[in-house]
Parts: C-alpha cells; sequence; structure tokens
C-alpha cells in the first residue's frame, strides 16, 4: 500500500505542473463568434487572451443566448464544473437574457433565482478550488433624445454586487466602466463600439442596413477586454501576474 502516498503526490504534481485555466462563462455580449472573417461582431472574450501572457489559457465557454438559467440546464455549466482544478478561474457574467420576460427557458428573477444561481456557480467553483469572478454585464447603447444613457439591466447588476458583498467574491464593475466608455464616446460615435453598418457595407449581413446596439465591434470588444484586464489588475488576485498592459 506504500504506493497510494506516492501516486497522489504524483497528481498533486502534475496539477501543478499544468498551467491555470480561466473559463469564461455568459452571454454573447462575452462569446466567441463564428466565421471572424467575415463577421464583425466579437465577444469581448474573444479579445481578452491578447491582453493575457502565455502563462495561462483562457477557456471561453460563453454562449450566445444564455442566462444563468439556460446555462445551466443546458448542461453549459457542468461542463465547466467537471473539468475545473484548483487554481482554475471562472469569470461568471449574466444578466442580458436573465430579463427575457418573454422567454421561461431563459427568464429569472433577479433577486430568487437569478441570485441562487450565481450562488451555485461561486459556491461550486470554490468546491473545485478555483476561483470565481463575477461580472456585471456591459451596458447597452441606449442614449435617449437628451443624450443620456438610460440603464436597460435593472435589478441585475445589483443582485450581483450584493453576492459579491455576501460571498466575498471579487467583482469587476462592467456595468459602470462600459458606462463610462459608451458616454465617453457620445451617442454618435459610440456607434462604432457596436454594429453600425449602411447596406452594402458588410456582406456578411446580407448587403442590407444593419443596427445593433446591444453587440460589440472589434473596437468595442477590445476596449471591453481591456476595461476588464485594467480593472482585474487592480485586485488582490494572483492572476494579476498574468496580465499584460
Amino acid at each position: 500500500m506504500k504506493w497510494i502516498p506516492l501516486f497522489f503526490m504524483l497528481i498533486s504534481l502534475n496539477c501543478l505542473a499544468q498551467k491555470p485555466t480561466i473559463y469564461g462563462i455568459g452571454d454573447s455580449t462575452m462569446a466567441n463568434k463564428v466565421k471572424p472573417e467575415e463577421n464583425p461582431e466579437r465577444g469581448w472574450g474573444q479579445l481578452f487572451p491578447m491582453f493575457l501572457t502565455d502563462d495561462i489559457k483562457f477557456d471561453n465557454r460563453a454562449v450566445n443566448g444564455r442566462s444563468t438559467k439556460s446555462f445551466i440546464e443546458t448542461k453549459l455549466w457542468v461542463a465547466v464544473y467537471n473539468v475545473l482544478k484548483p487554481g482554475d478561474y471562472v469569470f461568471i457574467q449574466f444578466g442580458h437574457n436573465d430579463g427575457k420576460v418573454t422567454d421561461s427557458t431563459r427568464y429569472t428573477n433577479p433577486h430568487t433565482a437569478y441570485r441562487y444561481n450565481l450562488i451555485r456557480f461561486v459556491n461550486e467553483t470554490r468546491k473545485k478550488g478555483a476561483i470565481p469572478v463575477l461580472f456585471s454585464s456591459i451596458t447597452r447603447r441606449t442614449f435617449n433624445k437628451e443624450g443620456v444613457l438610460i440603464d436597460s439591466h435593472r435589478d441585475y447588476p445589483l443582485e450581483m454586487r450584493l453576492v459579491a458583498q455576501e460571498y466575498n467574491v471579487p467583482f469587476i464593475d462592467m456595468q459602470y466602466y462600459t458606462e463610462t466608455l459608451e458616454q465617453s464616446y457620445g451617442p454618435e460615435k459610440s456607434k462604432k463600439l457596436h454594429l453600425h453598418f449602411e447596406a452594402g457595407v458588410i456582406p456578411y449581413y446580407k448587403n442590407e442596413k444593419y443596427e445593433d446596439n446591444t453587440h460589440l465591434s472589434v473596437e468595442g470588444a477590445t476596449a471591453v477586454a481591456k476595461i476588464a484586464a485594467e480593472e482585474l489588475k487592480k485586485t488582490k488576485l494572483d492572476l494579476v501576474k498574468y496580465i499584460k498592459l
């Protein structure tokens, strides 16, 4: 039976030798996009690796259209949970689709189901020895006619802040920082952060006029990914040594 301690020692050494991995879980604003050579849309998680050293991996598991509820029910969360190892990170950003009141497969009450789904992500991540980080949803480009940027996420970012405080989870307030970004561009120039194209400009959109104030262009996703990296750099996480700015 002397081989048993040696066996576990070898497993431990193997784990230490592996690069840590950051898993991104979230919705389309974070997700990788198909056909990047044709498609002008990007998720900020798709471009986040440009701000990381080669000593850590970024595995973006965010998926278009997912809420906390649908991410769990479609088994996307268990697929991440099963591969988590000590020293990994899970970046958690949901809210856009949790507010879909016309879709029972995605909608969550922010103060009940959404809250408890976030708590589940946090607790199960920690159970595997990994580190959760909560990110509030990025803002939509929703300027009114007076040029005021209007909030469209209601209580979801608030509930995430409360979970972060109660469970002592690192929290990156992407809503605030992206609001600041949008406002710095202004109502008209902020279109460059998103997907605004006249007919005939982008073949991917069948040469039709296209306007999307939620999803990000390359410029927008790069700027948002940089914000995430800058704010993470300010934390006390060991992760900061892997961020290059």
